[in-house]
């Protein structure tokens, strides 16, 4: 028989071609990576290198350290494998600070340096590892990959170590990426596992930062988490990065920040990496950039932001690869160490059960003199028998009753030939010394302990829970988490993407783009940002800035656009081309398709604009229109109000402003907004303003509006509301809506003269953005108390004669309203122990919580008093009438 090639062959050869080698080799290779190398197993939490790590070191464990080198050279015995792989996988354990107490410059996982050479750096095993981790009478060995040595199958782990510690692997068409969490948690939730109560763990980070887990799923494939640095707002020209977000290092961070200035992204003058025990990178930023924006864009544009895909898989009993979540990790991983403590409960109540049998023996052969009996014995087997006999005189059966004064002893177990073998090696001088007394001491603590196994065994779920509430009070201490949980807001890459290039527009020929820079100039913006174009014809258009767009000639109008921005509102008025007719609109593009041409007219061949207009906050104006002097109409011009015109869609056709031919619309008179105030919060974790109803109400701003912040370093700062500002809520005694007639009252300690002032003031400044310090400049000058409440009722203390006092003042009856400067009156002589406010938190008047008919002056019911100018103190009861 011959084959293809004309080779003869038996039925029995078998050619195996590329196809099938394919098949057959790639799997079998595809399988060792995935369960030899890249997969922990759930058991232990470990992958085969790293158990092979730390079973040659509980060999070699003697309590001192080994350099690393002769521990790579012993786990070699083990590992099919070169040094490099065993010495990278020993740092990385080394570096977790869980079961490798490292010596020596093992790296920083902070600034990304790596270890020093192995022959220079030492290892040992940490107490908590010996505890545990190892047990060879519960551990499960198979040989060597050589055959010569015997390793573990799985480390008997008594700990969710995989959970702790975390894995990250990549093998063949599979991955895995587990996080790290927290010691303390993991101990925690063991416990409430075992108490049958549902459990919810997140991760935690040794670099610290602040992780987003709303989308988390239990570490599951298909979830994600948002990890971020901690950064500080240390003044206007500075800002630092306290904590790097896990996975980064300082220089990877600050490559992606240089990487994100270079191409404009953000604008700073350079990074200081200030960074030793804790991280400290810190940024200087370019001349009037704000910090607040910066911040959102490094968030938006560098490392300080990471997005990570969590992927729970795991090898479950040496099998195949599991997909599942760390909550069932964690189910697994308890039950395995409830398991692994009831087995050595076993051994140890086994262990316990031989010693007090054999104290027994031991004690009838001495005690009754037995070996006495051997002497005239002329063999060995000779010698068995009349031990055996001789202790069976002594030793009850256990179906025998025990009769009165019946002193035989009843034995665990009966006596075996090994125990009557070990007796004959008891030596002379034991012999000798033999005490009873202490025999029996010695036997009551062994059934004590075996009694107490035995309780432990009948209540195995109470001695795991308190397994692990003794691994929490003895390696607990400094393992707090590090990792704050927070949720995130979405930062808007468009808004906080610096103004990276310039917007210039051509009318007459229709293009618009950045690099024109011998046309018209609109304005300062971003890379990413979208361009909005109005023309004659009445037709819109919004497109991605680039070098140069051609977005058609007559152009009447060309700004940035903001996706969803409601306030912009556009006022037109377009010829009808069918009917002649002035239609007048108003509307908002809040989405759209980009690049998608959009007729706002009724689309009729001839409409085109009259007259346009776009306002930021919704402005109004009134307009003339001027008609054609062979209009019918008896006056030739018309006043029009565009705020008697609703705000709609984009699409609608609008009102009839006029049925006769115009000629010619212009601007009578500026509007103001009627879109009426905004509505804004600050959120009291992050400090940033919003619209959206999140954190601590602040007031509705109108146009012309101020925000005042008052705060605890004695200053204020009036400013016009900037969005993209962020606020330290720690450092704030109010944040709100400045009123004309708010007064600001402050209890402070003045340092030079040693006594603690009020003063109350108006806000006198009209710098908007910049901060009044108004207390002294004495070094040990301190604010106690600052409130923007129109009667402020306080409680303060002072110790005199070491005894304290205390005394409560409204300040509006206490002193007038004065200037900003002046120094207040005298409250007390000396400092204060300390202060409180008594009043309900202030909160903004809304315009439209105002009735429309003028209320009565409000009266008092309860304590008599009401506040002048119509605000309420806390406890009145006010009836108003209408």
């Amino acid at each position: 028989m011959e084959n293809q090639h004309g080779i003869e062959t038996t039925p029995d050869d078998r050619v195996t071609g590329l196809k099938g080698m394919y098949e057959d080799y790639f799997l079998d290779y595809a399988s060792y990576v995935i369960l030899e190398r890249a997969v922990p197993a759930i058991e232990d939490g470990l992958k085969p290198v790293q158990r092979r790590i730390l079973h040659a070191l509980k060999e070699m464990d003697d309590g001192r350290y080994h350099k690393v080198a002769n521990v790579i050279g012993q786990t070699m015995q083990y590992h099919p494998h070169g040094d490099a792989a065993i010495g990278d996988a020993l740092v990385n354990l080394g570096q977790k600070d869980l079961l490798i107490d490292p010596q020596g410059n093992w790296g920083n996982t902070l600034t990304g340096d790596s270890a020093a050479a192995s022959r220079y750096i030492e290892a040992r095993l940490t107490k908590f590892a010996l505890d545990v981790v190892f047990n060879p009478q519960t551990t499960e060995w198979q040989l060597s990959y050589d055959g010569r040595k015997k390793e573990p199958i799985n480390l008997p782990m008594k700990f969710p170590m995989l959970l702790a510690q975390g894995a990250e692997g990549i093998a063949v068409g599979l991955s895995t990426k587990i996080l790290p969490h927290n010691f303390i948690e993991l101990c925690k939730a063991s416990i409430k596992v075992l108490e049958g109560k549902k459990v919810k763990i997140y991760p935690d980070f040794p670099t610290g930062g602040t992780i987003d887990v709303s989308d988390y799923q239990g570490g599951k494939r298909g979830g994600r988490v948002k990890i971020r640095a901690t950064i500080e707002k240390i003044d206007s020209k500075y800002i630092a990065i306290r904590e790097v977000p896990y996975g980064m290092t300082t220089q990877t961070l600050i490559d992606s920040i240089i990487k994100a200035n270079d191409k404009g992204k953000i604008k700073i003058k350079k990074v200081v990496d200030n960074t030793a025990a804790e991280v400290e990178l810190l940024i200087e930023l370019a001349p009037g950039i704000s910090p607040d924006v910066t911040i959102d864009a490094l968030y938006a544009f560098t490392g300080c932001e990471l997005s990570v895909s969590p992927n729970a898989c795991v090898i479950i009993e040496g099998d195949k690869p599991h997909f599942i979540t760390v909550e069932e990790i964690l189910q697994v991983n308890t039950e395995q160490t409830k398991e692994l403590l009831r087995q050595e409960l076993l051994i140890r109540q086994q262990e316990l059960e031989e010693k007090i049998h054999f104290a027994n023996l031991e004690k009838i052969f001495i005690e009754q003199r037995i070996y006495r009996d051997i002497e005239e014995a002329e063999s060995f087997e000779q010698v068995l028998e009349i031990i055996r006999a001789g202790l069976k005189k002594y030793v009850r059966e256990p179906e025998e009753k025990k009769k009165r004064n019946d002193q035989r002893l009843l034995l665990l177990r009966d006596i075996s030939e090994e125990d009557i073998t070990r007796l004959t090696e008891i030596r002379i001088k034991r012999i000798s010394k033999y005490n009873s007394f202490k025999a029996d001491e010695l036997m009551a603590k062994l059934e004590e302990e075996l009694a107490q196994v035995r309780h432990d065994l009948e209540h195995l779920t109470d001695y795991a829970i308190a397994w692990y509430q003794g691994l929490l009070d003895k390696y607990g201490k400094g393992r707090e988490r590090r990792t704050q949980i927070s949720t995130f807001e979405k930062v808007e890459v468009a808004a906080v993407a610096a103004n990276n290039t310039k917007l210039y527009v051509d009318r007459k020929e229709g293009f618009v783009g950045q690099s024109l820079k011998k046309e018209e100039f609109v304005c300062d913006c971003s890379d990413v940002d979208d361009i909005i174009v109005f023309r004659r014809d009445g037709t819109m258009q919004v497109t991605r800035i680039a070098d140069k767009t051609f977005v058609g000639k007559d152009i009447l109008h060309v700004n940035v656009w903001k996706k969803g921005d409601e306030r912009t509102t556009y006022n037109m008025v377009y010829l009808d081309g069918k009917t002649g007719r002035a239609m007048a609109k108003r509307f908002n593009v809040t989405a759209i398709t980009r690049d998608r041409e959009y007729d706002l007219t009724k689309k009729h061949k001839g409409s085109k604009m009259l007259y346009f207009s776009a306002n930021p906050n919704g402005e109004a104006e009134i307009v003339t229109a001027q008609m054609s002097q062979s209009a019918k109409a008896r006056q030739k011009s018309q006043d029009f109000d565009f705020a008697d015109l609703a705000i709609k869609s984009r699409g609608a056709a609008g009102n009839i402003m006029t049925r006769y031919p115009v000629r010619k619309i212009t601007l009578k008179e500026v509007g103001k907004s009627t879109l009426g105030a905004m509505k804004v919060w600050m959120d009291e974790v992050s400090g940033r303003l919003n619209l959206d109803g999140r954190g601590q109400y602040l007031g509705g701003f109108d146009t012309g509006d101020y925000l005042l912040a008052v705060y605890q370093d004695g200053s204020y700062e009036r400013e016009e509301l900037d969005l993209t500002r962020r606020y330290d809520p720690s450092n704030l005694y109010f944040i709100g809506k400045h009123e004309e007639d708010m007064v600001i009252s402050a209890v402070y300690y003045e340092g030079e003269r040693g006594v603690t002032l009020v003063k109350r003031f108006n806000i006198e400044t009209s710098s908007p953005g910049q901060a009044f310090n108004y207390l002294s400049d004495h070094k040990q000058t301190k604010l106690y108390l600052a409130s923007v409440h129109p009667a402020p009722e306080v409680r303060y203390t002072w110790r005199e004669k070491r005894e304290k006092h205390e005394k409560t003042v409204v300040l509006s009856d206490f002193i007038d309203v004065k200037g900003w400067k002046a120094l207040g009156n005298k409250l007390h002589d000396g400092k204060l122990v300390s202060i409180k406010e008594l009043n309900e938190p202030f909160v903004p008047i809304e315009e439209e919580a105002v009735p429309a008919k003028k209320p009565s002056t409000p009266k008092a019911s309860s304590n008599g008093k009401a506040k002048a100018n119509g605000r309420i103190k806390p406890g009145d009861t006010i009836e108003l009438d209408f």
